[in-house]
């Protein structure tokens, strides 16, 4: 890889500078800060679109179902094809997107929404994996290492502050909408800076065929089960129509599995969860990137139970970006003083912690409001401390030849990850947020006003969902992460 990134820059004589990098880091932030912005201002968007709830939950996974389905495919194409150009692509998809999303009124507002997110969604895909490849072809050494610390604050700074940056853009008189149009003036800024670099495509003329069957199967299979998930019990648990989807799902599945096993190049190579360091990492990943849904939820509870703006609640979210951008080196040097397993359980832990904290939604406003402040700095510390230790441990264990499909499906496992936490924290807030869960009453004492306890019930329930993912992600590195002794 050294080899052909010196060749790759030393043919085109071009270094990377500060202004290249400002618009990949551009491209990067339209969706880890604007398009995000959904897990917070999405209510206020139902409300003035006349989305119902359970549709809108659709859309906010959307974006993230779709970028963890083509993120591999997309890194590929711009393997073979050039990555400045996919990155463009990307950028071109997330301005037809966006001003979907910013300009959707009258009947077509939620066929807008939703192809929108799907199309923000495909733009993330293209832009992640070809912008960090670029860095390692353009940057060397000390340079290299501040530009992936800018693109990793990028990401995720970018998903700290998207919940502040969104409910403060809603209350402004420019109004959500113009969230989006900013997220497309940023792409073409992007564009506009990254014209300068050169093309790269160190794959072209290889031989390599896209594995279409697993590719469409997936897509099948995991939109069938986000309905499945969010759409349920408007549906109704006993409806044929639900049983049916579900039905698609496994077949699909199966469709996939199958393929991959017989692809020459598999969208997702099974070989690989030979490795049981690599298998526990993605697993933990996917679980812990899951328990994004509870900020949704939490963030939902703070406007439908606390009676907070949108902004407001995105306030308290402060914390989590500090931590997570003052802490992410912390977490890298605990991986090279303790290993990953360490930094990882305890990463999971101060997640599971801030979890915990956010289901104390039976205390009063002003004791709940003080807990999630602390609740959010705890997630985004633990997120912090995960981050680096467990990247290291999914591709460093891997061969050479291996690390790039690894890459792939570690990132696909945080998107798909997110997705569906997101999207099933959402679905079980908003289909007991009227009625409540009784026994959740009964079991437990709700202080303070009454008239909302089925939002708060909802919360509760919703945050469970999340804090068992911290448990279950936390499992899999105690099994499948080794200990190990440095130094």
């Amino acid at each position: 890889m050294a080899t052909m990134t010196g060749s790759a820059a030393g043919t085109t004589g071009f270094k990377g500078n500060d202004s290249a990098l400002l618009g990949i880091v551009l491209a990067v932030v339209t969706f880890w800060l604007f398009a995000q912005t959904t897990m917070n201002i999405g209510p206020l968007m139902a409300e003035d679109v006349g989305m119902p709830m359970p549709v809108m939950n659709i859309a906010i996974s959307l974006s993230a179902l779709f970028s963890g389905m083509f993120i591999v495919v997309l890194g590929g194409l711009g393997d073979r094809h050039g990555r400045v150009r996919v990155v463009f692509f990307g950028n071109l998809l997330n301005i037809a997107g966006s001003l979907l999303i910013a300009f959707a009124a009258d009947a077509a507002a939620t066929p807008m929404i939703l192809l929108g997110r799907i199309l923000q969604g495909l733009a993330a895909g293209a832009i992640m994996p070809c912008t960090m490849a670029l860095l390692k072809v353009y940057w060397d050494g000390a340079d290299r290492q501040r530009a992936v610390s800018m693109w990793s604050i990028g990401s995720w700074g970018g998903s700290g502050l998207t919940a502040i940056f969104g409910g403060f853009m809603a209350s402004t008189v420019l109004g959500w909408r113009s969230i989006f149009v900013i997220c497309a003036l940023v792409s073409v800024a992007s564009i506009l800076l990254m014209r300068q670099i050169p093309e790269s495509a160190p794959l072209a003329g290889r031989p390599g065929k896209t594995d279409w069957t697993g590719i469409v199967s997936m897509a099948v299979g995991l939109a069938a089960l986000l309905i499945v998930v969010t759409q349920g019990s408007s549906i109704g648990w006993a409806n044929l129509a639900t049983w049916a989807l579900f039905a698609v799902f496994l077949v699909a599945f199966g469709i996939f599995v199958n393929a991959e096993l017989k692809a020459p190049y598999p969208l997702v190579d099974f070989k690989l969860f030979r490795n049981t360091v690599f298998t526990g990492a993605t697993i933990s990943n996917f679980l812990i990137n899951g328990t994004a849904g509870a900020l949704t939820v939490s963030l939902w509870v703070l406007q439908g139970a606390a009676g907070m703006s949108a902004a407001t609640a995105g306030y308290l979210t402060i914390g989590y970006a500090v931590f997570i951008i003052a802490f992410i080196r912390v977490g890298e040097k605990l991986l090279q003083r303790f290993g990953p397993r360490k930094p990882m359980l305890w990463g999971c832990l101060v997640v599971l912690a801030s979890i915990l904290l956010l289901m104390a939604t039976h205390t009063m406003q002003w004791q709940y409001t003080i807990l999630a402040v602390v609740a959010y700095s705890l997630f985004g510390l633990g997120l912090a401390f995960y981050a680096t230790p467990s990247t290291d441990a999914a591709l460093t264990n891997l061969p050479g030849d291996q690390a790039g499909a690894g890459s792939g499906i570690y990132k696909m496992a945080s998107s798909l990850g997110a997705a569906f936490g997101v999207a099933a924290s959402a679905a079980i807030f908003t289909a007991l947020s009227q009625t409540g869960l009784d026994i959740v009453g009964t079991v437990i004492e709700f202080s303070g006003r009454q008239d909302n306890v089925a939002v708060r019930e909802a919360g509760m329930v919703g945050l469970a969902f999340n804090a068992l993912m911290a448990i279950a992600a936390l499992v899999s590195v105690t099994i499948f992460i080794p200990k190990q002794k440095v130094g």
